[in-house]
C-alpha cells in the first residue's frame, strides 16, 4: 500500500480488519500484527485504535471488542498469548515483533519464545507500516513471508507493507522475489484524489528554504528556531541524532521561553515519553509550542506544524518529515527550512550514509515548495545487509542455548549494526550479595539504550547485571547484545526525566515501583494456584481446555487432534516422580497423602534435585508406552524448557554412580510409580530410560534429538505448524491451571 502521509492508512487497515472479523469472515486472520519502526509510534497507534473500537462498540457495530496488546518489552507484557482463539490487535516495534517471529523474543522470558513464534507465524495479518524506516527489518519481513509460504503454516499468514514512499523492489529478496513481482498494489484512485480532504492535502503549500548555517552548531540553530517560531503555532525541529536533539533542546531551554518546549526521542522510559508526546500533541497555547525531535516524529505521529526545520536525511525520510508541516493543507503561512551539512564530516552525516544525503540534497536544491503535488518521485535502492535464509530460520527453532549460555544472534536481521539497542532499568541496589531479591522489571521501568553506550560506561567502571535464566541469578554479563535487559544501579546515573537517556553519571534517575514478580528461570517452578489439584483433575481440565480451543481455532488442527489430546493427557505424567511429589509437600501440608498432586496452594516449588523437569519424565514415559514422537515432543515442550535436545546442565545435582546418565533432574533408572491421569488412563510403574539422550541409534531406536529433528523437518509439519501445535497445548495447560486455581 503506497499512499501519501496523512490520508489514513492506519485507520483503513485496522477498521477493515475489525469489520471483516465482526462479519465472521473466516479468511481474515484473528490477529492483526501491526509492526512499526519506532516505539513512540506504537503507543499512539494503540491509543487511536482503542478510541476507534470504543466508538464502534458504542454504536453497536461490534459485539466483541478486539483486545489491544502493546509489545514493547518487559517480562510480564505477554498476556495476549493465552487467548489464541480471540481476536487481537498486536502492536509493536520491529525489534519486538521480528525477534519474536524469529523465536528469540527481545525483553521476554526465553521459555515463552516458542509460543510467540507460533502465534506470530500462524493466523496473522502482518501490517508493516512506515517500511522506509525499517532497514534490514523490511528484508527480514519479506523473507519470513516466503518461509511461511514454503514451509507451510497451520493457519494462513499474509503481509501488507505500507509507506508513503514505498518502492516495490525493496521486497525482491532472495526467497520472496517471484511473489514480490505479483503482489496486489493499493494506491489512491483518481476519484480519491478529487475528494475535498485529499485534494486539500495534496495541494498544501509548504514553501522551502535553506538555512545558511552549520547544523552541528546548535547555538546557531537555536537562534534560527527562535526567529522562525510564531506565537500560537507549533514549530517542529527534527535532528538526526538523540545527542544533537538534546543539545539543541538545552540551548533553547536557556532562553527561558514562554512557549511550551518539548523534547521527543526514542530513549525515554514509557511514562516520560508519553508525557512528552502529550505535550507535543496538545493544542498550542498563546506562546505556542516548540518541539525538538529525532526521527521518531517523522512517521506515524499525527501532528502538524506551521514551521518545520529539519536536518538533511535520505529522501524517503525527508518526504515523511515534510508531511509533518501543514498536514491538512489549511495553513497559508507554513514554511519548511532544511539545514545543509558538510558531507565530508562523518559527525555531520550520522546516522546516515553520505550517498543518501547527497541524493537528497540534489533533490532539495531544485525545489521551492515541498507540498505533495510538487515532490518529484525518487526511488531509493534496496537495503543492504545480512539476509536471513531458510536454514537460519530452521536453526532458530531450537531455543536451547549453547554450553556457555549464549544464543544465536538475530540482531543483524532486525536492524543495522549501528542502530542496535538493549533495555535498561534502574534500582537502588544494596551489596551485590543481596541482588538476588530484585524483582523482574516492569515495562514502565525500561529504557532503550544503545549497546555501545552501555559498553562505554562499563569501561569507565560502571557495574551492572543481567538475569541468567539457567542459573536463576543476577550476574555480571559478558557480551552485551541487542534485546537483552540490564539492571543498573541508580547511583550510577545516566537518565534524566527531561532529557531521557544521557549516560551522564550526574543525572540520577528516579527508581520506579517494581512488579513484585521474580524473573523466570530454569530452576524450580512457581505456582499462582490457591487450591490443591490432583494430577487427574488437572489433566482433565487441560484436556477440556484443549478441546475447546481446537473447536474455536481451526479445523486445520483436527488432523492432529488425536496426538494433541494424547499429549494433553500425558503432559504431566512425570509429576508422579518422587522428586516432584516430595517438593509439593515439603513446605505445605497435603490434604491427602495418597493422592498424586499436580498443583498446590501457592508458593515457589523447590526441588531436591536442581533443574528437575517433570515434563522430561512425562516424555520418557510416553516413549516407553509407545505413544507417537509428536505427542512426546508436545508434552516435553509444554514449559519451553525441554524441546529438541536432552542434556544435563552445569548446576544439576549428579548421581553418585559416575556412569549413570542424568539430565534435567532425571536420573537413569529412576522409578515412576503408577498414577491416575484421568479419562480412564493410568500411568503404569516404569523405569526412566535416558539412553534417548545419546546421539545416533540406541537400544530403543533413534535418539531424542534425531526424532525431534525429523518432526521439525517433516514437510507435513515443519517449524511453523509444529510450533503452533506446541503453543496450543501450552495455552490449554495455562488456562486449565488458571480455571482450576
Amino acid at each position: 500500500m503506497s499512499i501519501p502521509t496523512g490520508i489514513g492508512k492506519t485507520a483503513a487497515v485496522v477498521l477493515a480488519w475489525a469489520y471483516k472479523r465482526a462479519m465472521g469472515d473466516s479468511q481474515t486472520p484473528r490477529r492483526l500484527v501491526y509492526c512499526l519502526p519506532m516505539r513512540v509510534l506504537v503507543e499512539q497507534t494503540a491509543k487511536v485504535a482503542a478510541s476507534w473500537f470504543s466508538s464502534l462498540e458504542e454504536a453497536g457495530l461490534i459485539a466483541v471488542v478486539p483486545g489491544i496488546h502493546v509489545l514493547m518489552g518487559g517480562e510480564l507484557d505477554n498476556s495476549w498469548d493465552i487467548n489464541p482463539d480471540q481476536d487481537a490487535l498486536i502492536i509493536g516495534t520491529q525489534d519486538q515483533l521480528l525477534s519474536r517471529a524469529l523465536n528469540r523474543g527481545y525483553g521476554m522470558s526465553r521459555f515463552r519464545w516458542p509460543v510467540h513464534f507460533a502465534l506470530l507465524n500462524n493466523d496473522c495479518l502482518w501490517v508493516l507500516d512506515e517500511v522506509q524506516l525499517m532497514g534490514i527489518g523490511l528484508t527480514t519481513s519479506a523473507q519470513l513471508q516466503a518461509f511461511r509460504d514454503k514451509l507451510g503454516t497451520l493457519l494462513p499468514v499474509s503481509s501488507l507493507w505500507m509507506s508513503a514512499t514505498l518502492n516495490p523492489t525493496w521486497l525482491r529478496t532472495v526467497d520472496f522475489a517471484m511473489r514480490a513481482d505479483n503482489l496486489t498494489s493499493l494506491e489512491l484512485s483518481e476519484g480519491d484524489r478529487r475528494t475535498e480532504q485529499v485534494a486539500r492535502r495534496f495541494q498544501a503549500a509548504k514553501p522551502l528554504e535553506r538555512a545558511e548555517l552549520d547544523p552541528l552548531d546548535n547555538n546557531a540553530v537555536a537562534e534560527l528556531v527562535l526567529k522562525a517560531h510564531r506565537p500560537g503555532t507549533r514549530t517542529l525541529v527534527i535532528k538526526n541524532t538523540v545527542k544533537q536533539a538534546q543539545e539543541l533542546y538545552e540551548c533553547l531551554a536557556k532562553a527561558k521561553l514562554d512557549a511550551n518546549l518539548v523534547l521527543l526521542h526514542s530513549r525515554y522510559r514509557p511514562r516520560d515519553r508519553t508525557a512528552a508526546l502529550e505535550r507535543l500533541l496538545a493544542e498550542p497555547k498563546e506562546a505556542g509550542t516548540i518541539c525538538v525531535s529525532t526521527q521518531v516524529v517523522e512517521a506515524g505521529v499525527d501532528v502538524s506544524s506551521s514551521t518545520l526545520i529539519s536536518d538533511l536525511a535520505p529522501w524517503a525520510s525527508m518526504v515523511q518529515r515534510f508531511g509533518r508541516c501543514n498536514r491538512d493543507g489549511t495553513l497559508d503561512d507554513a514554511r519548511v527550512c532544511w539545514l545543509k551539512p558538510d558531507l565530508s564530516k562523518k559527525k555531520a552525516t550520522a546516522p546516515y550514509e553520505p550517498e543518501g544525503l547527497r541524493d537528497s540534497m540534489v533533490m532539495l536544491e531544485g525545489l521551492r515548495d515541498v507540498g505533495p503535488q510538487n515532490l518529484p518521485s525518487f526511488t531509493a535502492g534496496a537495503v543492504e545487509g545480512q539476509t536471513i535464509r531458510k536454514k537460519d530460520l530452521v536453526d532458530l527453532f531450537d531455543t536451547t542455548p549453547d554450553l556457555a549460555g549464549s544464543d544465536i544472534d538475530i540482531s543483524r536481521y532486525i536492524r543495522e549494526t549501528a542502530d542496535l539497542d538493549l533495555q535498561v532499568f534502574w534500582r537502588d541496589l544494596p551489596e551485590e550479595s543481596d541482588l538476588q531479591d530484585q524483582d523482574a522489571p516492569s515495562r514502565e521501568e525500561l529504557c532503550s539504550v544503545p549497546v555501545q553506550d552501555l559498553a562505554a560506561m562499563r569501561e569507565k567502571g560502571l557495574a551492572f547485571w543481567a538475569w541468567d535464566h539457567l542459573e536463576a541469578a543476577w550476574v555480571r554479563p559478558g557480551n552485551l547484545h541487542p534485546g537483552m535487559t540490564v539492571m543498573l544501579p541508580a547511583r550510577g546515573g545516566g537518565y534524566s526525566r527531561e532529557l531521557g537517556w544521557t549516560g551522564d553519571k550526574k543525572h540520577i534517575p528516579e527508581v520506579l515501583p517494581t512488579l513484585s514478580a521474580k524473573p523466570d528461570s530454569d530452576k524450580g517452578d512457581s505456582t499462582a494456584e490457591t487450591v490443591w489439584q490432583s494430577l487427574a483433575d488437572h489433566t482433565n481440565a487441560v484436556v477440556r481446555e484443549l478441546e475447546a480451543i481446537l473447536e474455536a481455532v481451526t479445523p486445520e488442527a483436527l488432523a492432529w487432534e488425536g496426538v494433541l489430546l494424547a499429549a494433553a493427557r500425558w503432559h504431566d505424567a512425570g509429576k508422579a516422580h518422587e522428586v516432584y511429589q516430595g517438593a509439593m509437600t515439603a513446605e505445605a501440608e497435603s490434604p491427602d497423602i495418597e493422592t498424586t498432586w499436580a498443583k498446590r496452594g501457592g508458593g515457589r516449588i523447590i526441588y531436591k534435585r536442581n533443574g528437575f523437569r517433570h515434563e522430561l519424565a512425562s516424555a520418557l514415559a510416553m516413549l516407553e508406552e509407545g505413544l507417537p514422537d509428536l505427542a512426546a515432543y508436545l508434552a516435553a515442550a509444554h514449559h519451553g524448557k525441554v524441546r529438541l535436545s536432552i542434556r544435563s546442565l552445569p548446576h544439576e545435582d549428579r548421581p553418585e554412580e559416575p556412569d549413570r546418565r542424568f539430565a534435567r533432574g532425571i536420573w537413569d533408572g529412576d522409578r515412576l510409580p503408577q498414577a491416575d491421569l484421568g479419562g480412564n488412563v493410568r500411568l503404569s510403574p516404569m523405569e526412566m530410560d535416558l539412553s534417548y539422550m545419546e546421539l545416533g541409534q540406541g537400544p530403543k531406536g533413534a535418539s531424542w534429538t534425531g526424532r525431534m529433528l525429523e518432526l521439525r523437518d517433516d514437510p507435513t509439519l515443519g517449524p511453523f505448524r509444529l510450533a503452533m501445535l506446541e503453543a496450543l497445548l501450552r495455552v490449554a495447560d495455562w488456562r486449565g491451571s488458571r480455571r482450576e486455581g
